[in-house]
This record gives C-alpha cells, sequence and structure tokens, in this order.
C-alpha cells in the first residue's frame, strides 16, 4: 500500500464526524452521500475499527473514532500550516491582526515584540488588546492569544507553552516595619492582602513545600486590583502584601523598594500560553508572530 493511501478518506472522516451524518457531510463537500458513506467505510475498513455507531437519525463516534478524529485534526492542521508556510510571500505579511494580551506581562514583555514587527511590516493593520480573562477568539475576532495560568476549558483553542512565571510573595519595607514579618502560611491573615481577580473571583495564592507539593492558599483580608500593574502600585505604596510574578517585581527587590517574605514557600510557577482558535486556518503573519515570541521565550527574555 502506498504511503499516501493512509490519508484516502481522512478528510471526508472529519467533515462527517463534524455535521453528524453523511447526508449534511455530503452537502457540505459537495459530494454524493453514496460517496461520503462509501469512503467512510473503505476507511474503518483499512482500520479494522469502527470509527461511528449507526442510527436511522444520527451517527455518533466510537470511543476509537474519537481518538482517530482528534489526531486526524491535528495532522491536517499541521499539513495546512506547512503549506501556508510554503506557499506564502512577504507580501502577504499584510492585513489585519488582532492580538489580545494580559494586562502587566502583555505591556511590559510582548508589546515590545509587536512594536518591532509593526516597525518592519508597516501593512499590517495592528489591533492590541489588554484583559485578563479567557474570551472566545472567533466570537470576538481575535487571532492571537496569550493568556497565564492553567487552562480550565481550551476546547475550541489551540495552545502552545511559552514560559512560566515565578510567584513570590513581597512587600514594601515600610509596610513589613509597621506589620510585621510573616514567617509562617498562618500568619498572612494577620495581614492585608492584594490580590488579583481571575474569573471575576479573587485568586488564591500558590505555595510551594519543601516536597514540592503545591498549597493553594485563599487570603481573607484582602484589596482586589484588576491587573498586576495595579497590585503592583498597591504594593509599591505600602497597601499590603502580594504574591506576584518574579518578572514584574524583581527591579525593586533589587533596589531594595520591595522585600520577598515567606521565600521558603516561593518557587510556584504557572504557564503561559500562547492560544489561537483551532478551526481558524493560521495566516503567515500569525504563524510569523508566533514563531517569534516563541523564540524570545526560549531566548530567556519572557522570564
Amino acid at each position: 500500500m502506498r504511503r499516501t493511501d493512509h490519508f484516502n478518506g481522512i478528510e471526508i472522516f472529519i467533515a462527517t464526524a463534524k455535521y453528524g451524518s453523511f447526508s449534511a457531510a455530503s452537502e457540505k463537500l459537495g459530494l454524493t452521500k453514496s460517496a461520503v458513506a462509501k469512503s467512510v467505510g473503505r476507511l474503518e475498513e483499512r482500520l479494522g475499527i469502527k470509527l461511528f455507531q449507526r442510527s436511522t437519525r444520527r451517527l455518533s463516534l466510537t470511543s476509537d473514532g474519537e481518538r482517530y478524529l482528534e489526531k486526524t485534526q491535528y495532522i491536517v492542521s499541521v499539513l495546512q500550516q506547512v503549506e501556508s508556510e510554503i506557499t506564502s510571500h512577504a507580501s502577504t505579511f499584510s492585513g489585519p491582526l488582532r492580538i489580545d494580551l494580559p494586562a502587566a506581562f502583555g505591556r511590559k514583555k510582548i508589546l515590545p515584540n509587536l512594536l518591532n514587527v509593526l516597525k518592519e511590516n508597516n501593512k499590517i493593520r495592528m489591533t492590541v488588546t489588554f484583559s485578563e480573562r479567557l474570551i472566545d477568539p472567533i466570537d470576538e475576532g481575535i487571532d492571537l492569544l496569550v493568556r497565564i495560568g492553567e487552562l480550565a476549558d481550551s476546547s475550541g483553542l489551540v495552545y502552545r507553552k511559552l514560559t512560566t512565571q515565578k510567584l513570590v510573595i513581597c512587600a514594601a519595607p515600610e509596610y513589613l516595619h509597621a506589620n510585621g514579618y510573616p514567617k509562617e502560611i498562618t500568619d498572612i491573615a494577620k495581614h492585608q492582602c492584594i490580590v488579583g481577580l481571575r474569573k471575576n473571583k479573587p485568586k488564591t495564592w500558590i505555595f510551594k513545600e519543601n516536597d514540592n507539593e503545591l498549597i493553594r492558599y485563599a487570603p481573607s483580608s484582602i484589596q482586589v486590583f484588576a491587573d498586576g500593574d495595579a497590585m503592583l502600585a498597591a504594593v509599591l505604596a505600602g497597601c499590603g502584601i502580594s504574591q506576584l510574578p518574579l518578572w514584574l517585581v524583581e527591579e525593586y527587590i533589587a533596589t531594595g523598594e520591595l522585600v520577598v517574605v515567606l521565600d521558603n514557600y516561593s518557587g510556584a510557577e504557572v504557564p503561559i500560553n500562547l492560544l489561537w482558535p483551532k478551526e481558524k486556518k493560521l495566516s503567515p503573519k500569525i504563524r510569523y508572530l508566533i514563531d517569534l515570541l516563541v523564540e524570545k521565550a526560549e531566548e530567556g527574555l519572557f522570564g
């Protein structure tokens, strides 16, 4: 059997799984219902498994079919990206490009790279927005997202890890002189805590013990701010203690404007990911931007 035979019928199978019936898939593909059914049948015969459970009303994927769909969708997306890269030219680096970033990390780490892209490619019409929530990029017309934290629901998205951020607990020296230095996690209850928002709820703090076990802690006495820049301003002003990413506060720690406390519980890290719509074909300019940001991350510029 030729190697190319392995790809016969895959696109028809994906369409059938997506639309739920041979007739619906045939309408979308411009084929007859019989041709679609026969193609899926040949694929099942070659694989030696059943991909669909058939009923009079609808098709449903078997467990093998679900696994096969997941893998083939990924393969097709990779092939589309390769074709896009090979057939693209410099002239395609034009037109609209919309990116949504987390406020503090986006402004400090990502935005300078975007501005360099703009200087080199003035035909791109870039829209950059800043938000912390996990939005639906298709509904809101976003080409590329950067998000911090674990992804609870990313079923409609493709993601690629960019880097991780290390978290530390810190405060201004004058605040600590007035309120004392916490030595144990339980001491936090005695302090004003500056916290951020996630899904419109105050974030919990993450601690790392000596055995690398992670502990989640919800401070009780809190002041809530919408993004990292606002949290940093509050901590620098002596309003309380906060858990902040090291990349945001390291310069203030170096100058003594902030002091790290509970250092024996530091070391927890959270991922920072690039995300884009799963069903959207990547244009050359988006692929270029993803590769650029990943390269910068590998160089350690986002740490």
